[in-house]
């Protein structure tokens, strides 16, 4: 509770639970240690998948957008089910994560995997440029920024088992104290 003096009179705010007690903080945010989680593992997932495919190191894969499994989709989603699980799959908090991932995952197989190909079509034109073209020493653009639905979908269910793994260990820490 916080108390303001204005002018005459004393006002008192409520505070609805935004202050941090002893025992929460950041690094004990279940959602969001859910969602870096996540995250994480899907990077990993592709830097390895890369290393395996073409047998190199690619670093790029380890902070890039595109490829399997979407690590956008994995993200969001461990958030929302961690939402869910923290908040109750009924509240406000769980919606607008919910709503937040399904935003997030559309974009991922709509526009972004279209401004891919795009990027794809535009490079090829710029190949194929007289070397004497104002344009012919333009740098490629990126493309591959979007997901197919797989990767979309692996990438969430990703997200969902991550969050349901740490559900699990939030519940048996929990019991042992």
């Amino acid at each position: 509770m916080v108390e303001m003096a204005t002018g005459s009179s004393t006002t008192t705010i409520q505070n609805s639970g935004a202050s941090l007690s002893s025992s929460e903080s950041i690094l004990t945010n279940y959602p969001l240690i859910s969602a870096f989680l996540a995250f994480a593992i899907a990077q990993s997932i592709k830097f390895f998948t890369s290393w395996y495919k073409e047998r190199r190191w690619d670093l790029k894969q380890l902070v890039g957008s595109g490829g399997m499994p979407s690590s956008h989709s994995a993200t969001v989603a461990a958030l929302a089910m961690a939402v869910g699980f923290q908040e109750g799959f009924g509240g406000s908090l769980f919606s607008i994560a919910l709503i937040l991932a399904c935003v997030v995952m559309y974009d991922a197989t709509g526009v972004r995997l279209q401004a891919g190909r795009q990027a794809e079509v535009l490079n090829q034109i710029l190949y194929e440029l007289p070397a004497e073209h104002p344009l012919s020493e333009s740098r490629p653009l990126r493309e591959l920024l979007g997901h197919t639905p797989p990767q979309v979908i692996a990438g969430g269910l990703l997200g969902l088992v991550t969050a349901v793994i740490g559900h699990l260990i939030t519940i048996l820490t929990t019991s042992r104290s």
